[in-house]
């Protein structure tokens, strides 16, 4: 509805601009009717005056059947010439306007045709009205110059609306890219915030219910055990905190730095409290890792520990980290029930194994709800370059085997 408005408006426009050039150019054929003339010259009578007029009325017209208003100015012209002998022009005003619009607005084809009839039209005019070569030199000329006028103008247009379409095609694609880029944010906030949530509530659930137990056979374990939910719910909170705290629109949020491998340990304290034994190992060369790299590193292993507390049952679990010149490899593994003890099903799987394989991180048992965190893994080291490979371990349980690639260089190579 708002272009055919604005469509509106420019053909509107459009017609006032032919309307006012039509009244300018009978405004310059009226002057050799009013000037003072010398007894010597034809009369400037009505039915001259209105013959002229007659030649500029179709300019009206011009935009809409340009070859028609030009034959109808060539016509009334020469009809004024052959049958009235009214005062000259200096210039055919209309007629010139009429060939510019024609080169302006025709085709090729158009244009040449209507070229070759107006230049045997002009010849004709000129023998008819003097005859000397200057006067036909002259005409020729300033019909040229009209042409190539029209020409130009329509090159300008061409470029312009060039111009215009690239503007509108840029914005359109950024449009696009905004939009994506917001999906993108919100996809990585879900990860972030479905990595924090589970990894913390899992841990404080396992907490909570083994407190009891402390209580009456060690005291001073459950003291510890309650302890471990408290530091992993203001863990949990300060993350979210720094996380969303972007999104706000009252002030600048907070800016902390997101955790990295070098937090692994002190997650490994709080899973073991209460949980299954964890041994730590990194070997390799080790060296500095992007922010991105290193964030998204701790993540799957908190994701893998998380599925081990809640759906292994393990007695031990293997952490283990190697570097290498390009890659950095994460594999957590456990002792506990494996994908199989549930579904009867073996064999690895690149979209995880309890994820993909119908496990309890995968439909959640009986809910029959999907899960998103072994998924997510496989997303994360996907993002990297990397590959994710989840399914029963070497020696039983489960094994999480995922893939970096440490140089920003080698990703998609």
């Amino acid at each position: 509805m708002i272009r055919t408005f604005g469509e509106r408006i420019r053909r509107a426009g459009a017609r006032w601009q032919d309307l006012g050039l039509t009244l300018l150019v009978q405004l310059a054929v009226t002057m050799p009717f009013v000037v003072p003339r010398s007894a010597e010259l034809p009369p400037a009578d009505w039915a001259s005056y209105g013959a002229t007029t007659l030649g500029v009325l179709p300019l009206v017209w011009r935009r809409r059947a340009p070859v028609a208003v030009l034959a109808a100015v060539l016509a009334v012209g020469g009809a004024y010439k052959m049958t009235l002998d009214g005062p000259g022009q200096p210039l055919p005003y209309a007629g010139l306007i009429a060939f510019y619009t024609v080169a302006l607005q025709c085709t090729a084809r158009v244009r040449v045709g209507v070229g070759l009839l107006s230049a045997a039209v002009v010849a004709l005019s000129v023998g008819w009205n003097t005859g000397t070569a200057r006067e036909l030199l002259f005409t020729l000329f300033v019909s040229a110059a009209a042409y190539a006028l029209g020409r130009l103008q329509y090159t300008r247009q061409a470029y312009t609306s060039a111009a215009l379409d690239r503007a509108a095609q840029l914005e359109r694609a950024n449009r696009i890219e905004a939009e994506q880029a917001a999906a993108r944010e919100r996809a990585r906030i879900a990860r972030e915030m479905h990595d924090i949530l589970s990894h913390a509530v899992s841990i404080m659930i396992v907490q909570a219910e083994a407190g009891p137990v402390a209580v009456r056979r060690a005291p001073e374990r459950a003291e510890a055990a309650f302890d471990a939910i408290a530091d992993t719910g203001r863990e949990a909170m300060a993350q979210l905190r720094g996380m969303l705290g972007v999104l706000r629109e009252d002030g600048p949020a907070p800016r902390e730095p997101q955790p990295g491998i070098a937090g692994l340990p002190a997650l490994l304290d709080r899973v073991r409290l209460g949980g299954p034994e964890i041994s730590y190992e990194e070997t390799g060369r080790v060296r500095a890792l992007s922010a991105a790299v290193d964030t998204t590193a701790y993540r799957i292993v908190q994701e893998a520990l998380t599925n081990v507390v809640k759906h292994a049952e393990a007695r031990r679990v293997a952490v283990r980290l190697h570097h290498t010149a390009r890659d950095l490899t994460i594999t957590v593994t456990d002792d506990g029930r494996g994908p199989a003890a549930r579904d009867g099903q073996g064999g690895r799987s690149g979209q995880g194994g309890r994820s993909g394989q119908g496990g309890p991180s995968g439909q959640g048992g009986p809910s029959g709800q999907g899960g998103h965190g072994l998924i997510g893994i496989r997303e994360r080291a996907a993002a990297h370059g990397g590959t994710a490979v989840c399914g029963p371990g070497p020696g039983g349980g489960f094994e999480v085997r995922a893939v970096l690639v440490a140089s920003p260089l080698e990703v998609g190579s």
